[in-house]
């Protein structure tokens, strides 16, 4: 009776560089490793090569498939296998180099509840030469600033506190103009409130039974 040492665990094996291949693929370049022989790795190789592409029938859509199941022999050997390879050698460091770090946007977290589209309009809006067209601009900017404050805070914003807002985001370089007339906060209010569908009546809704009267025999 096999002995618990005797039995062979996946646990007790190697780590593969590639599980996807599968534990045999993994032996068989082992083999490969251990053979003295140049031809016979080269030939060995080759074969590798033809099983592991039957294995991942996938990797055919994926453009010179073949270059890269030589990669992946190579990375699976650790780099140890020494066949001659139609294809340029993998570089260990270049595969397993770590990602960069990637810095995290900075954005101005103090007026976050306006979002970055309402930032984006202001910068834009700063860029625009003087005249009506900025005018207007600058009251759909104000106008959907206190829109967005009241969707965050649903109690109420005075006017005031929307254009010191503004004052700030744009650094003083945006001027609300007299013309421009800031919305209502009840009238923003009604506008945000979710509607509430009209109860049909029950007598449209439940359809008519059918009387089922029986004939009578006179």
């Amino acid at each position: 009776m096999e002995t618990i040492e005797e039995k062979d665990y996946n646990t007790r094996r190697n780590q593969m560089a590639i599980s996807e291949y599968g534990r045999n693929i993994q032996k068989m370049v082992e083999h490969a490793i251990a053979l003295e022989d140049r031809e016979e790795r080269n030939k060995m190789g080759h074969g590798i090569i033809s099983v592991m592409g039957q294995l991942n029938p996938h990797l055919r859509d994926i453009a010179d498939f073949k270059h890269k199941l030589w990669d992946h022999l190579f990375i699976i050997s650790d780099f140890k296998l020494d066949v001659d390879s139609p294809y340029p050698l993998p570089n260990r460091e270049v595969i397993f180099e770590k990602p960069k770090k990637m810095d995290y946007p900075v954005t101005e977290n103090r007026f976050k509840h306006y979002g970055k589209s309402i930032k984006d309009l202001i910068d834009t809006a700063i860029k625009f030469e003087e005249g009506d067209e900025k005018n207007a601009l600058i009251g759909v900017i104000v106008n959907l600033m206190k829109k967005t404050y009241l969707t965050f805070n649903q109690d109420s914003v005075e006017d005031k506190q929307i254009l010191a807002d503004l004052k700030l985001i744009s650094k003083g370089q945006l001027v609300v103009p007299e013309s421009v007339q800031i919305l209502p906060t009840n009238d923003i209010l009604s506008m945000n409130k979710k509607k509430t569908p009209i109860a049909a009546s029950k007598n449209s809704k439940q359809p008519q039974k059918k009387q089922n009267f029986k004939k009578r025999r006179y």
